[in-house]
């Protein structure tokens, strides 16, 4: 027993069935099924993909999935509850699918292969998701790697964009229009415009060094170099290379790769450089011997530059070799690099001639979480971090440095006694308080680990040399105290031993004794002597001594021998928890020197936020510290120390230490006093806004009202939690009076200079951030009350000062966008305040953008189908104060010419899109009872009238293309459910206000006009989307077109006696609806066309109104591709339906008849039309429906059109001759005339006259090309005759000399006589204008019938040839196939006098012959009775079938219908009349043209006698006679007495011009030694005596005797004439 299923409702098809039981269905692997019963294991229901077949399959081939049920019963739905990513994604990839396969079918290959590789990536990462093992981070980034995929496949396919919150669809109706239309509008412009990185960071790769003259291990330091501030930007990146310039450690990467991060965009400049220095480690020269010296020195080896703009292209630098340059002379070392850039060649030259850098190079984009994700490969591999010198441009809270960087800059030493100068190298250890050395705290670089001592590079002989090498020390803080860096300076020797002789030394300490470090800058050290061996690990020798020579200039009393050596350091600490600033120490010690208080307070604004934000905490609790300690004395200066560390918060250097504050005032902050003061120094200062004349530091003071109020809230919080809640009404009286004092301030007009306005606009800004502290400490209602009062107290006059008003509005924008708006209770005091300014600003259209942004995030809180008593109340407010404005402001906006700037046309795009969209939102929150409410807030008809007029309009451009990308298909069908909902309110109103009396024609034509429109959108046509895409729409929304469509019936059907004012104005949009293959639509909408019939008859006693416009717009619309053989069958049954009983049932009939007969040939047209060649099917459909319109419909405008688009088919098949037939068409229509007339079609405006004569001269033209020469001369004359008459002899002599020039062609140039062709088409299958015709067809050139029988089959593929002539039966008439009969005719010219004339030549005669030809012939030879054997001649008759044409051919076709047929039987006798008389006339031909001497080639003439003289194939002409002139014959058919008579006169008729023939050519042959070239005709004569039996014979006429005598082995010829002998042997 089959039982509903509870749970089993949905599963997948794990293994296909092929449904072979009775009731089975047939399923596919993969294939999504909903279950409806089940019975002993077997499921009974359907495949999603084809709902209407129900039938039963095995529960076990399917896989049961989870969903949930709507609408439980016959019609309920059944939704899957897994992820809706995973449901997208399954959905997506199953109608790619399809659309893939057509992208190989059309030969798409680089789409469909990188398809191909996304669909399988979609499928990789869904497994991953199903599986259900990732983290919730690893999830998230799956889905937005998902997602991204999908929208990329969509977009290449051109399918909807989908919107997604949080990477999951949503569903349009459960979230407001305003805010579908963001999420749409969000990823439009994400897949439009790439957001521009802010952060950059650069790949170097280190590959390797080429050069000739390797041999001792290497140094390589990068580092980015600002040549503009010449100075390092960046740390160094140090890496060492062995002897073959290969990396050292090649097995770890970090070593020699890295990334130099935080690179801002105004780093990527050209002037920005990537410099590498590069040392040897070795011997001191590099010529020295091997063995010299075993003690090895860094020494200077080379440089290489390269500009970071050449990197941003964006594409990877791989094996880019950078040359390597060595500076001229060693000293210039510490500058090489700048004389690089600066390209002082002078000063450098290359290493060697291939010495190169081998490294790789990439830019990448972005901030370092997103590197990470995107180039996860190359930190996987290891990559080492090189930062920028210092903090980056945005310190983050909770950065940890503690860096020092010391740059050895240079040193002054004396020779030393020697006579010449040192070898220096320095050497660096950093010393304990304790003398114990730091280990592992100096760093060369990143990717080499931090070392204990640095050794300098040795510049040889020289005394004053410079390094300018950058260290970093990250020392611990906890050992900066007591900790000092000690310089060791060695004299390096170059003699054997190679010795280092310490002979000075120098130190700094690194923290001053009050605390401070050492400052930044450059310093000047003293270089203390010392000897080989002292003892430098007792640091209590030397730490007494002076330092710096700063130092020692400043305390002259201390003595010092030997200060002329030097040594210059360059410090620069980058700490987050050192300081070097005095101040800022002396502030935090307060409580040490109290009298300095005041001072303190008053430098804090001099100090470097980096070093207040620094110790923010600290700085913070010293100044509350103070405040407690005495208020009255320090309270204005603590508040404003307090103002000026708030307002450093908002740079956007320290932005991200906000956080930090508001933890400090949640978790640290504890002067519960503290808010009394401020409250009393803040109202101070508002006071007195009004009277300042110096607004500056007020303006800082309103700047940081955010923080102000949030310690004043705090601080009152705590107080509350200490005392109980003591003090509570004064606290409230308090603030009350500041808000008092504020709203006096606001409500002020600025005068004069407009400083006021300005801080007026400073507090607007920042005041909504203070919304949130008040609700901590008061309820809703009352918050909302003190911001309304505020805010309301604002001036309203909008001409004051623009930049004030737009900031008044980014106020009311922050408070709509605030905590304090999303409660329903506090929008509803607000909302009014609100409303009243964007009413305001979109009044005089400002700031439109803002007020967009405004209204969006208003609606973006009314959730739909909210039925709240506080959000119909919203609404009510919302439509009596903005529906109206709201209207005008799309209306004004759209009207607008768009901004040729590409930027500002996409804010257009978006201020109008939002508008829309809060429109849309208003309406779909509208109910019953708000359209009530608006149509009866209307006090006149004129009222109600203007706001219908305009909301009609405003639909009209809603439903605009342009309106929404393409691709937005989701908005635009929630967009057209918003307009037909509205609409059908709005009927009601119409039908009620505007009938009868009170009718308005305006306003019913806006209304029909957008009904049309609405249902023509394409975005509403349901039968070109996808099955599921369409059955989404479905259920959704069901088809609107059906719904709009009933309601023009309804409303049609309510005008009554005003119809008329609509007929035929609407006949077009009407027709145009029911073209759309909806059939309830159709049903819906094609009896209205009966209606305007009958309103148009009783009007007029016709319809001719009604069928003109039918037949005009039935032609443009269904040469648009509207329409089908459906929607005519449907136009011709319901119409005949409807008029069954009306009085002029007959003419309504003959109407329809003519309109169906349209349809059928626009619709063949039509068909034709899309194939790719012209044929003769497109010729012939173009003919058939050109001739409809001048003979059935007599419209002579369509007729001119068709004719030219017949025109311009065969001047593409090259059919000149038809080209110029079909355009005299035209032709004849015109007059030679001075009637101006318009511009139509390719022709300008001219008058009658210039028209004729352009048109006589292209179709002489065509005649000409054509080679129909004698068509071209008649015109010709035609046109000459008005030159004459107008006494243009210019143009006449040129017509003349055109006529000659034909003339010339006709007898100089060949023709060739086509052959003409008789085609039948059978059967139901071919086009109207065919079916069950028979046409004759002009053949092209040397065409046969073999070749123009395959050129039909070819144009009609699906046709079968027969193979036989005779007339079908009515079978092969009503067979559902196509059957094509084809056979040759033969031409009968209508004159035969210029063919039969004699004299005249061929080249004239053949155009007779094959044109103006309206008859043609076809013979079918048969036998009547017995057959003679002996003489088939007896009984052969012949069939003749005459066939007529309705046009002569050549026409304006190749090809015409045969109009009439004859068919006639020829006896015999008469068939042999025929065959005498036509080649008699054949001979008659060939000898006058043998005789004109026009005759190259005699064969033909040669082969013609040779077959009447001698015929090898039924005998001849004797057997005529053996039929014919026998006794029996002539008793028995006594009838006949004539025709035998004609035939014996055409027998020797025949004889004639054969003897005219012989002498003739006997009369050329001059000498009996040359016989070969007239031989034919001696062997013809004499196979004719031969005939006779005779052994001679002689002939005589014409005074001359020809002789024959036969013998056995020779033939001789003798002629005499006139008394001259000639023989032939």
């Amino acid at each position: 027993m089959w039982i509903p299923t509870e749970h089993e409702k949905y599963g997948v098809v794990i293994a296909s069935f092929r449904g072979t039981v009775p009731y089975g269905l047939s399923l596919e692997i993969g294939d999504t099924v909903q279950i409806l019963e089940k019975c002993d294991g077997w499921y009974r229901g359907f495949a999603l993909k084809n709902p209407n077949i129900k039938g039963i399959f095995p529960s076990s081939y399917v896989h049961l999935k989870n969903a949930c049920v709507k609408n439980k019963g016959q019609f309920e739905m059944v939704i899957p509850t897994e992820d809706s990513v995973i449901t997208e994604m399954t959905s997506t990839l199953r109608d790619w699918g399809t659309m893939w396969k057509q992208l190989y079918v059309r030969n798409e290959g680089d789409l469909f292969h990188r398809l191909w590789h996304i669909m399988n990536e979609i499928l990789d990462l869904r497994r991953q998701v199903l599986v259900g093992h990732l983290t919730h981070d690893r999830m998230k980034d799956v889905k937005r790697h998902i997602t991204a995929r999908l929208d990329w496949g969509n977009e290449q396919l051109g399918l909807d964009l989908v919107p997604r919150k949080e990477y999951a669809m949503v569903d349009p109706e459960d979230i407001s229009i305003t805010e579908l239309y963001r999420l749409m509008e969000h990823r439009h412009r994400k897949k439009d415009t790439p957001v521009q990185a802010s952060s950059h960071h650069l790949f170097v790769q280190m590959k390797s060094l080429m050069c000739s003259n390797l041999g001792e291990e290497l140094e390589v330091i990068f580092s980015l170099f600002d040549s503009k501030e010449n100075r390092p930007i960046s740390e160094r990146f140090f890496l060492r290379l062995n002897r073959n310039g290969l990396p050292k450690a090649p097995d770890k990467p970090e070593r020699h790769c890295s990334l130099f991060v935080d690179l801002g965009s105004s780093e990527l400049r050209r002037d920005i450089y990537i410099t590498v220095h590069i040392i040897r480690i070795g011997r001191m020269g590099t010529g020295e011997k091997k063995n010299a010296c075993s003690v090895q020195y860094r020494r200077p080896f080379g440089c290489a530059v390269l500009s970071i703009a050449d990197l941003l292209t964006g594409e990877t630098k791989d094996d880019l070799i950078l040359k390597v340059y060595m500076c001229n002379t060693e000293s210039e070392w510490y500058q090489i690099h700048e004389n690089i850039i600066k390209k002082l060649n002078a000063r450098y030259n290359l290493t060697g001639s291939n010495a190169g850098l081998a490294v790789s190079l990439q830019l990448l984009h972005g901030d370092i979480e997103q590197i990470r994700r995107e180039y996860s490969s190359v930190f996987s591999h290891g990559v080492s971090i090189t930062r920028k010198l210092g903090f980056s441009n945005i310190i983050m809270p909770g950065e940890m440095r503690n860096d020092l960087y010391i740059t050895i800059e240079r040193g002054e030493f004396e020779k030393g006694g020697k006579s010449v100068a040192r070898n220096v190298e320095v050497t660096m250890f950093i010393v304990e308080s304790s003398g114990q050395t730091l280990k592992d705290f100096i760093s060369f670089g990143s990717g080499e680990p931090p070392a204990s001592e640095y050794h300098s590079f040795v510049l040889y002989h020289n005394n004053s040399p410079r390094w300018s090498e950058l260290l970093k020390l990250p020392i611990p803080v906890d050992k900066f105290r007591g900790a000092h860096i000690r310089f060791e300076f060695r004299h390096c020797s170059t003699k054997e031993k190679g010795e280092k002789k310490l002979f000075g030394f120098s130190f700094v300490p690194l923290m001053q004794e009050d605390g401070r470090t050492l400052p930044d800058g450059t310093h000047e050290l003293i270089v203390h002597k010392c000897e080989e061996n002292t003892n430098l690990q007792d640091t209590t020798r030397y730490l007494k001594l002076p330092f710096s020579k700063g130092i020692l200039l400043g305390n002259s009393n201390q003595a010092m021998k030997a200060t002329k050596e030097s040594f210059w350091i360059t410090s620069f600490l980058c700490s987050t928890k050192l300081t070097q600033n005095g101040d800022m120490l002396d502030l935090l010690k307060w409580r040490t020197h109290p009298d300095k208080i005041t001072g303190c307070l008053s430098k804090l604004k001099e100090i470097d936020g980096s070093e207040i934000v620094k110790f923010l905490q600290d700085t913070l609790d010293t100044l509350f510290g103070i405040l407690d300690e005495n208020s009255q004395k320090y309270g204005s200066k603590v508040f404003d120390s307090l103002v000026h560390i708030i307002n450093l918060l908002q740079d956007s250097k320290f932005h991200h230490f906000k956080p930090v504050m508001d933890t400090y005032i949640e978790s640290h902050f504890a002067g519960a006093l503290a808010y009394r003061d401020l409250i009393k120094v803040l109202k101070w200062y508002v006071d007195r806004i009004t009277e300042a004349e110096r607004q500056e530091h007020i303006q800082e003071v309103l700047k940081a009202q955010e923080y102000i109020f949030k310690y004043i809230v705090q601080s009152r919080r705590l107080f509350s939690l200490a005392t109980g809640g003591q003090n509570e009404e004064e606290f409230r009286c308090c603030i009350q009076e500041l808000l008092m004092s504020v709203r006096f301030f606001l409500s002020q007009e600025s005068k004069g200079s407009g400083a006021l306005s300005q801080s007026q606009a400073v507090f607007l800004s920042s005041f909504p951030a203070v919304y949130s502290e008040l609700l901590k400490l008061f309820d809703v209602r009352e918050v909302a009350n003190l911001v309304q009062d505020t805010l309301g107290s604002l001036p309203t006059i909008v001409h004051v000062d623009d930049s004030l008003q737009a900031v008044k509005l980014q106020c009311i924008g922050k408070t709509v966008e605030s905590q304090l708006y999303t409660n329903p209770d506090s929008r509803y005091i607000l909302l009014p305040v609100v409303l009243h300014h964007l009413h305001m600003h979109l009044q005089e259209q400002k700031d439109l953008i803002m007020c967009a942004r405004i209204l969006s995030n208003v609606f973006c809180l009314i959730k739909k189908n909210s039925s709240e008593k506080s959000v119909l109340e919203e609404i009510d407010v919302i439509v009596a104060s903005l529906l109206d404005i709201l209207l005008r402001t799309i209306l004004e906006i759209t009207s607008r010419p768009q901004p040729s700037s590409s930027s500002l046309r996409l804010q257009f795009q978006d201020v109008t899109g939002e508008f829309v969209a809060c429109l849309l939102s208003l309406l779909r929150q509208m109910t019953d009872r708000h359209y009530q409410q608006l149509l009866d807030s209307f006090n006149t008809k004129e009222e109600l009238r203007d706001f219908l007029l305009q909301i009609f309009t405003v639909f009209r451009i809603l439903i605009r293309p342009e309106m929404f990308p393409k691709d937005w298909t989701v908005m635009r069908l929630v967009a057209n459910n918003v307009i037909i909902t509205t609409v059908l309110y709005l009927s009601d109103a119409l039908r009620k206000n505007f009938l009868n009396e009170n009718f308005d024609y305006k306003i019913w034509d806006s209304y029909f006009y957008l009904a049309v429109i609405f249902i023509n959108q394409l975005c509403l046509q349901l039968e070109m989307f996808t099955a599921s895409k369409k059955k989404k729409v479905l259920e959704k929304y069901g088809d609107m077109r059906v719904t709009m469509g009933c309601e023009i019936f309804s409303m049609w059907q309510n005008l009554g006696e005003h119809k008329l004012h609509f007929i035929p104005a609407l006949i077009g949009p009407f027709l145009e609806v029911t073209l759309i293959p909806q059939p309830d639509l159709r049903n819906v909408m094609i009896p209205i066309f009966h209606d305007m019939m009958d309103w148009e008859q009783r009007r007029s006693g016709n319809f001719k109104q009604v069928e003109a416009k039918l037949i005009d717009k039935l032609d443009s619309l269904m040469s648009e591709g509207k329409g089908d053989e459906t929607y005519r069958e449907l136009f011709n049954s319901i119409l005949l339906k409807k008029i069954e009983r009306e009085t002029w049932r007959e003419s309504g009939v003959s109407l329809i008849a003519t309109v169906t007969r349209l349809m059928e040939r626009l619709l063949d047209y039509r068909d034709c039309m899309k194939m790719g060649e012209v044929d003769g099917k497109k010729i012939g459909c173009t003919v058939s429906l050109l001739n409809f319109y001048k003979t059935e419909l007599n419209k002579e405008e369509m007729y001119i059109r068709y004719i030219h688009k017949l025109y311009d088919l065969h001047l593409k098949a090259q059919n000149f001759t038809e080209a110029a037939y079909t355009l005299l068409l035209y032709d004849e229509l015109l007059e030679w005339s001075d009637r101006p007339l318009r511009e139509f079609l390719t022709y300008p405006m001219q008058t009658e006259w210039q028209r004729k004569e352009h048109l006589h001269l292209a179709i002489i033209q065509n005649f000409d090309r054509g080679k129909c020469w004698e068509n071209g001369i008649i015109l010709c004359r035609k046109i000459a005759e008005q030159y004459e008459s107008y006494y243009d002899y210019r143009n006449l002599s040129k017509m003349r000399m055109m006529e000659a020039s034909l003339y010339d062609k006709i007898m100089d140039q060949q023709r060739l006589e086509p052959e003409f062709f008789r085609v039948g088409f059978y059967g139901k299958k071919f086009p109207f204008f065919l079916r069950n015709k028979e046409f004759v067809c002009r053949g092209h050139d040397y065409e046969r019938l073999e070749a123009f029988q395959q050129r039909m089959l070819n144009e009609f593929p699906h046709a079968i040839a027969m193979q036989h002539a005779n007339q079908p039966d009515e079978t092969i008439f009503q067979a559902e196939a196509q059957y094509l009969q084809i056979y040759a005719v033969t031409p009968i010219p209508e004159s035969q006098e210029v063919l039969q004339r004699e004299g005249v030549p061929d080249n004239i005669k053949s155009f007779y012959k094959v044109n103006h030809i309206w008859k043609f012939r076809y013979d079918r030879p048969f036998h009547k009775g017995t057959k003679d054997k002996e003489n088939e001649f007896k009984s052969l008759w012949v069939e003749r079938t005459s066939l007529y044409l309705v046009q002569s051919l050549p026409g304006i076709s190749r090809w015409f219908e045969v109009e009439k047929r004859e068919v006639v039987e020829m006896s015999p006798l008469e068939n042999a009349i025929e065959v005498l008389e036509n080649k008699n006339q054949q001979l008659k031909t060939l000898i006058s043209q043998c005789q004109a001497r026009q005759m190259q080639n005699i064969n033909p003439l040669t082969m013609c006698l040779n077959g009447v003289i001698d015929a090898a194939v039924n005998g001849g002409v004797s057997r005529y006679q053996e039929a014919f002139f026998i006794k029996e014959y002539i008793l028995s058919h006594p009838e006949d007495g004539e025709k035998i008579a004609r035939l014996r006169e055409l027998m020797l008729e025949q004889t004639k011009p054969i003897d005219d023939m012989i002498w003739t050519k006997l009369d050329t042959i001059s000498s009996f030694s040359a016989p070969k070239k007239h031989s034919s005709f001696l062997f013809i004569w004499f196979h004719q005596v031969q005939r006779t039996g005779a052994q001679s014979t002689e002939l005589i006429t014409g005074g001359r005797t020809v002789a024959m005598d036969k013998g056995r082995g020779c033939k001789s010829v003798s002629c005499t004439a006139s008394g001259k002998e000639k023989g032939v042997t």
